[in-house]
Parts: structure tokens; sequence; C-alpha cells
């Protein structure tokens, strides 16, 4: 498991042959933290050699897995923890990095949250297909479970998303997905099918509910909460019942 950093807040990255090849192709405004990040005399070049720096990465991989003769029997997943984030002198508008979602790292939207996941496996994992699984990282642990025939030691929130991987049949399916975050006055979300709805300004204020049809409205911009109250009523019911009540994660009590 390799856990890269990039590209991540802050931009500080050597000035190497990948960084000269961006130097120069971008209007460049410097950035100067207030927040203690390190200071970045062209923020948009470094993003993108962080970005070019992680695919090169990624390649060292899968080079050292076939050099091993390890890359016929090896799945190999990428993702990210998390949507594009704006610290640092970051900037996920100018590089369209959340594509057509709405949101960033930190918001429960579907730019915070949804990622692209990408699995690697020659012979098993059909090369060029793509999928709408609804899916988290929850299940990555019984996915990997039941590929490599393991009982899981403990209960989780999980299910085996192998049988998406390998174009196989019998994948189940999740009843709903919940995420909460703690900062910034409090924020749930819940997805269930296509319906996605969000609770924000939970601590310290007067909680607002959003709900989302995500068939129609992959960008949350239309809230239809007063024209499905029966939805709505149901999500909210949902978000209660999710979560498991923590001495350390304290949410609007």
């Amino acid at each position: 498991m390799l856990t890269y950093t990039l590209p991540h807040a802050e931009l500080n990255l050597p000035h190497d042959s990948i960084y000269k090849m961006y130097e120069n192709q971008f209007e460049e405004k410097p950035y100067n933290s207030k927040y203690g990040y390190y200071p970045s005399e062209k923020p948009k070049a470094s993003f993108a050699a962080m970005v070019s720096k992680l695919d090169f990465y990624v390649g060292q991989v899968l080079e050292e897995l076939k050099r091993q003769g390890l890359d016929k029997n090896t799945l190999v997943i990428f993702s990210s923890d998390n949507g594009p984030h704006r610290e640092g002198g970051a900037d996920p508008d100018f590089f369209k990095s959340y594509g057509p979602l709405k949101g960033v790292k930190r918001d429960v939207y579907e730019g915070g949250i949804r990622t692209p996941m990408i699995a690697w496996l020659p012979g098993k994992v059909q090369a060029g297909t793509k999928t709408n699984q609804i899916t988290a990282f929850w299940d990555i642990l019984p996915t990997l479970s039941e590929l490599t025939k393991t009982k899981l030691p403990v209960k989780t929130d999980g299910i085996s998303i192998l049988p998406t991987l390998f174009s196989e049949k019998g994948q189940k399916q999740h009843k709903y997905l919940y995420w909460e975050f703690h900062e910034e006055g409090g924020r749930q979300a819940i997805r269930k099918g296509n319906w996605k709805a969000i609770r924000q300004h939970i601590v310290g204020g007067k909680p607002t509910f959003e709900l989302y049809d995500l068939s129609k409205d992959i960008h949350e911009d239309n809230d239809v909460s007063a024209q499905f109250p029966q939805v709505a009523k149901e999500m909210k019911n949902l978000m209660d019942k999710a979560r498991t009540e923590s001495p350390i994660f304290k949410f609007g009590k």
C-alpha cells in the first residue's frame, strides 16, 4: 500500500526536469500563505508537476511488477481519498479538477467525496471497461478478503466488489452510503440509489437539508426536497440511524 501525497498542499517540490516542463506554461501569480504553507513562486506549474510525478511513480510500480514477473497475478488499485483541494495555492477551477461535479475537499457534495478508481489485473479486469457501481473505500477490505479467500476478523459495512472488477454476476449492492464531516459546522451526506441528501450547519446553528436526484442533476444544483417530501423524510431517518454515537466524534449534541 503506497500512500502518496501528490498532489497536495503544500505545493513544494524539487525544481527538476519534470517541473521545468511546466515552469513557463501558465500565467502565474505567486502564492504566499497565511496558514503556514510554504510559498510557491509558480503554483500552477508546481501542481502540474506534482500530478506528472505521481503518474511517473505509478509507472515505476507497474514496471517493477513486470520485472519481478508479478504483473499477471497482481491486482493494482489506484484512487484518491477525496476531491481536489484549494489549500496551498492549488487552483482546481483552473484545472477543472472536479470535472462535472460540484465541490472540493471537505465538501460533502459529489466533488468532495466522489473520486475515480482504476483497477488493473491483466486477464481478469477487462481493459477499457467502466462501471457505475456505487462503492466506497470500506469495500476494499471485503474485496481483498474474497480475492484471497480469507475470512475477515471483524464485521464491516463494506461489500466485496470483486464481481464488478472481474465483470462477473452476483454483485451485491449497498442499501445506502453515509458520510460525515466534523469541521465547518458539521456536515452529513447519504446516498441511496440516485438520491443524495446533504445536511449542513449541524453544530451551533440551524441545520439545513438538501435533496438531489443525481441521475438528473449530477452537479447538485436543484434541491428537490420540497417536491419529494417522503423521500426527504426517509433520507433524514437514514442519516439519524446510520451513525454510531461516539464520545470522540460528538455530532450536534
